[in-house]
């Protein structure tokens, strides 16, 4: 589940009352127990390593805040071309080592029980933190910096593009066995800007990546564009609920796996509610080229053993047979 190491688990929250959050990203020990906690906990089929997408624009030169309950802040956003002077592409490993500590240790203590996702923040959703300086629900601030100083915007598009691709090869190098590209903020733009100041961005990363490694890419809100994301070759693309699975499989078209959607707020419904709706969901997409999921990130409110049901409920899900349906339908 995306988000699945986190604050709805009781001993994620002991580890967060005892460390801050960028000492429990920065210190590989830590982000291993937290990452294997879901997978010991919840039973998923992978785990997600335990860090954060903004760990890029702290190494390429800017002071990040993660403030518990109010999110990220930037106190220093990057605005002007005099602010492009504090801005640099870093090396990878020199900066990042931390999260390649991280994998490696994670993949020793998963022993193969379980594939490990890495992951990164898209161009796009990072150049909303760097100008902004703080989460918005619409992200103003930077809309009008695309808008009205589009080539310095897209140089630091591109800066933060090269940054993500030696970030992810290096979480490659280091074991990840997938890679997920996130653009959190990718709906809050038109069909032709999300392909102007994101997909040109991030269809780079995945060129570059999916020769490697499997690939997902999630794009929160921006269903209108899965046609030119499945082009991109993305070995998987990641769905929010705002989409039927039905829909959402005839715009991807047959060779791409879809992955998702399930509303993370529907996970404190009834377990029996649950059942029926995830059921659906599953049925929805089909026994193939599918992975179970949810839309976006679990909430700190979820139950833990609705989490667990979640998983259970997938896990156990049988599909009907063509038969089984037709005899249904008479």
């Amino acid at each position: 589940m995306m988000r699945q190491a986190g604050r709805y688990l009781p001993d994620y929250r002991v580890l967060r009352d005892k460390y801050d959050f960028f000492t429990r990203v920065q210190t590989p020990e830590l982000a291993t127990a937290i990452t294997l906690q879901p997978v010991d906990q919840i039973g998923v089929d992978a785990a997600i390593l335990f860090s954060d997408i903004l760990v890029v624009l702290q190494a390429m030169g800017l002071e990040v805040q993660l403030i518990e309950n109010k999110g990220p802040i930037l106190p220093n956003p990057v605005r002007t071309l005099a602010d492009m002077n504090r801005v640099y592409v870093p090396d990878a490993d020199e900066s990042l080592g931390y999260v390649f500590d991280a994998i490696r240790l994670t993949k020793q203590e998963l022993n193969n029980r379980v594939p490990l996702i890495g992951f990164a923040g898209a161009p796009w959703t990072l150049l909303c933190y760097m100008v902004e300086g703080k989460g918005s629900k619409t992200f103003d601030t930077v809309k009008a910096f695309c808008f009205t100083q589009p080539d310095l915007a897209h140089r630091l598009l591109q800066m933060l593009t090269d940054t993500t691709i030696a970030y992810l090869k290096q979480q490659v190098k280091a074991g990840v066995d997938v890679v997920q590209l996130f653009d959190s903020w990718g709906g809050l733009l038109s069909p032709d800007d999300f392909e102007t100041f994101s997909l040109f961005y991030m269809r780079q990363i995945i060129q570059a990546l999916n020769k490697e490694v499997p690939t997902i890419l999630f794009a929160k809100g921006a269903w209108s564009s899965i046609p030119e994301m499945a082009a991109t070759g993305s070995t998987a693309l990641g769905l929010d609920w705002c989409i039927r699975p039905e829909t959402a499989r005839k715009m991807a078209g047959p060779g791409v796996t879809l992955q998702g959607n399930f509303d993370p707020a529907r996970l404190v419904s009834p377990i029996s509610e649950l059942k029926k709706e995830v059921s659906k969901m599953l049925n929805g997409f089909g026994p193939g080229r599918y992975i179970a999921n949810l839309g976006h990130g679990i909430l700190p409110n979820v139950p833990v053993d609705h989490a667990k049901a979640f998983v259970d409920i997938v896990k156990n899900h049988q599909y009907q047979t063509r038969e089984k349906q037709v005899f249904s339908s008479l």
